[in-house]
């Protein structure tokens, strides 16, 4: 793209906000670039608790607007991405001395019904002295109620986002760091800049955009205050969220949501086959979002609540991993941090003049759940539209991502016409594949008749050619990408196979990334 010709939109931030915002704006027709510090989903975007859905909680402070709406969103993402979307049965263990069962069975019936339900089953309550789900908790654990929602794999959504939106016309900048814009002229002139190991390219950059989308999550306040003092005093609540993974603790593809003594709930759900997740906690965080961690008293948090129903404890030591994220919360005032909205705010500054077309808009974006991305960009979209003029309608809720367009929204057909096709590919690699790549996995696959077509195997399945193609058409550039973001395979590999990896990325020309951290 011309850097002396202006774009229409400059989005800065490459996780789940700004890489939807970027491809609902490509495929409305308007020339956008995306320009993200570190790499895609490198922060908040990757350290959810991998959940679409509703927020059952969020009955309880009245949100019920974002309740709908993320309800509603939850089946438009499971029919446009089945490959790394997918049901969830969660099973609600009663505690008397917490919310009585009145309350919990009415909240899931408002549940079941304010979104609207085209494929997830409906509500119900059962008795865990008969049913398999009790074994794993306690006897004095005797009713729960059960519902559904989705898992997603969150850094995936994020990257199939930014590829929809380069496949549209959309120019992806993964390592590049804004660090000036301003308005000249009824335009933004803003400076891009390489930024951290396996940028693509060193040199700076110069964008001339007709508008400025601020998606930095965290690091929101921090690029108002860049582009030429933008920053109006919006409020911005960051609070840490923290999660554990330890070997598996039950069996059974249910998850669990747990009843808390402070109100809130911990989810305990299964996670790459031989673990279970658990999360999230909720703490004030003041200081650099780039360096977040979980704390002791985080971890010893997440193990009592679990304790509190599990007949089979756990403790600090048995944790194999642990992953923190900073919410960019709307700070809407609230004492209880469990209170304050989930909700997205925009904040729009319209510029100079402050009529449509009389100034350089900006908009900073607040909040949000990944659950409701796709709807935060088709907003943030209206907003900015009068500024641009013409543009396509919007297009996203019927559109497939990346990888999503199976027959159906059937994953399972699709993995098993996968498995006839290749019956060379072991079954469980196979399933892994088909989950992270959908129908692109061809492209990964090629003409390939057998493993050794593959190459190396580099280890847990990751062979070279799946090295090659995250590489070439996902900006994967470390060990670090592709181990933790791109896949969870970080969690299978000894530290010797992460070591081939990182030869094997050197050999292609890429800059490793940060130490990988890890807890065993």
């Amino acid at each position: 793209m011309p850097e002396d010709r202006p774009i229409d939109l400059l989005v800065v931030g490459g996780g789940i906000n700004g890489a939807g915002i970027a491809r609902d704006a490509a495929g409305r027709g308007l020339s956008v670039v995306l320009c993200e510090q570190h790499d895609l989903a490198s922060a908040t975007s990757s350290a959810s608790t991998k959940l679409i859905h509703g927020g059952l909680r969020y009955l309880e402070t009245y949100e019920f607007r974002l309740v709908r709406e993320a309800l509603i969103e939850r089946e438009v993402l499971l029919r446009a991405a089945p490959h790394i979307i997918w049901p969830l049965s969660f099973v609600l263990p009663h505690n008397r001395g917490l919310r009585p069962a009145w309350m919990v069975r009415l909240g899931l019936l408002l549940y079941d019904h304010l979104g609207g339900r085209a494929r997830l089953a409906a509500s119900y309550g059962i008795d865990l002295r008969r049913d398999p789900v009790g074994a794993p908790l306690k006897d004095a654990f005797t009713k729960a109620f059960c519902y559904s929602d989705c898992w997603v794999e969150d850094s995936r959504l994020v990257v199939l986002n930014a590829l929809d939106a380069q496949e549209r016309g959309a120019e992806i900048l993964p390592r590049t760091r804004l660090t000036a814009a301003s308005r000249v002229d009824g335009l933004w002139r803003a400076t891009l800049e390489p930024s951290g190991a396996g940028a693509r390219s060193g040199r700076v950059r110069r964008v001339t955009a007709r508008a400025l989308v601020n998606a930095a999550g965290p690091w929101v306040l921090e690029v108002q205050d860049k582009v030429a003092g933008a920053n109006r005093g919006s409020g911005l609540r960051l609070v840490k969220g923290s999660h554990i993974v330890v070997p598996r603790l039950f069996d059974g593809a249910q998850a669990y949501i747990l009843q808390n003594l402070d109100r809130r709930v911990v989810f305990a759900i299964p996670y790459e086959r031989d673990f279970t997740l658990i999360g999230t906690t909720e703490v004030p965080f003041t200081g650099d979002p780039g360096t977040v961690a979980i704390a002791p008293e985080e971890t010893d948090y997440l193990c009592a609540a679990v304790n509190r129903y599990f007949a089979r404890p756990v403790a600090p030591d048995d944790v194999v991993w642990s992953y923190s994220g900073v919410r960019p919360l709307y700070d809407d005032l609230r004492e209880n941090l469990s209170a304050v909205t989930r909700d997205y705010v925009f904040d729009l500054d319209p510029g100079t003049e402050g009529t449509p077309g009389g100034g350089a808009p900006l908009i900073s974006v607040f909040g949000g759940k990944i659950t409701t991305y796709r709807k935060l960009a088709e907003h943030a979209l209206d907003k900015l539209l009068p500024f641009l003029g013409a543009a396509r309608p919007a297009w996203t809720e019927r559109a497939a991502l990346p990888g999503g367009d199976m027959p159906g929204a059937d994953f399972d057909a699709f993995l098993a016409e996968l498995e006839a096709a290749r019956p060379w590919l072991p079954e469980g690699l196979a399933r892994r594949l088909a989950r992270a790549y959908g129908t692109r996995v061809e492209a990964l696959l090629g003409s390939a008749r057998g493993l050794d077509d593959l190459g190396e195997d580099l280890g847990g399945g990751l062979t070279e050619a799946e090295v090659d193609y995250l590489m070439g058409h996902e900006w994967a550039a470390s060990a670090e990408d592709i181990l933790w973001r791109r896949s969870k395979l970080g969690l299978h590999l000894s530290r010797e196979a992460e070591a081939r990896l990182e030869e094997r990325i050197g050999r292609a020309g890429a800059v490793p990334g940060r130490a990988l951290t890890r807890c065993r």
